[in-house]
């Protein structure tokens, strides 16, 4: 059975990194929700190159979870004129090529305030403007979500890795032995809305988070989205062989 709890807090849209002076605070933000991930302190003098390059490596490493359930998105916020998140993206650049290219991608946004309680959280994601950066965020990620697509559509038989119902997915996700090698699940916030059977999708969407299927839920109205409603607005891929 679905759990409540993942129905009431909707489903994942971008991680928050909140930094300070000698700790980073990361959250998870769902549709309908801000929840909690982790948060990590600096081992050692906040002077010490080593000791950040260390606490960096725990970002990355905290944030492996929701890279694998294909949330790419990442705000990093700091104080006004730190430059806590431009040294994290330059680590990432430097040590962690494979988040800067490819269907590995992240998409990185940097905003000055503070991210470290739930109040400030709260109150940032209240934001109209958090809104409006979150969707075009949104957007870049799931452009490259849309290349992907693409790509496997002009396949010479892309039949038997493209596919579109949802009895096709449950096969492939939920009673698969093993066979198959399911890698994105990508759907239309107003196929999820519209979707008669509640408890079948959102089991569904259960099970691919258990066994890392990377989920992205697309606005209809965004490239991507406009582009899986012209499929269904459902459309499961599988890694060709």
């Amino acid at each position: 059975m679905t759990s409540r709890k993942s129905y009431r807090r909707g489903y994942p849209v971008a991680s928050i990194v909140g930094f300070a002076q000698e700790s980073v605070t990361l959250w998870r933000v769902f549709s309908k929700a801000v929840k909690p991930l982790s948060t990590l302190y600096i081992n050692g003098s906040p002077t010490d190159a080593r000791a950040w390059y260390n606490l960096h490596e725990n970002i990355i490493g905290a944030l492996r979870t929701t890279l694998k359930e294909g949330v790419r998105s990442i705000i990093l916020v700091s104080p006004p004129r730190a430059a806590y998140a431009g040294n994290f993206r330059e680590h990432v650049t430097k040590h962690h090529s494979w988040l800067m290219h490819g269907t590995t991608r992240v998409t990185f946004v940097e905003l000055a305030g503070s991210a470290i309680t739930l109040s400030q959280v709260t109150a940032l994601t209240r934001n109209p403007d958090f809104k409006k950066i979150i969707d075009e965020a949104t957007i870049d990620e799931t452009t490259n979500l849309l290349e992907l697509l693409e790509t496997r559509l002009t396949l010479e038989d892309p039949r038997d890795i493209v596919l579109y119902s949802i009895k096709e997915a449950e096969t492939a996700i939920i009673f698969s032995k093993g066979n198959s090698k399911p890698e994105y699940l990508l759907l239309t916030e107003r196929f999820l809305t519209e979707y008669p059977r509640k408890e079948r999708i959102n089991r569904l969407l259960q099970v691919a988070t258990n066994r890392q299927v990377k989920t992205k839920i697309v606005k209809a109205d965004s490239p991507a989205g406009k582009r899986l409603t012209q499929l269904g607005g459902f459309v499961f891929l599988l890694k060709p062989s």
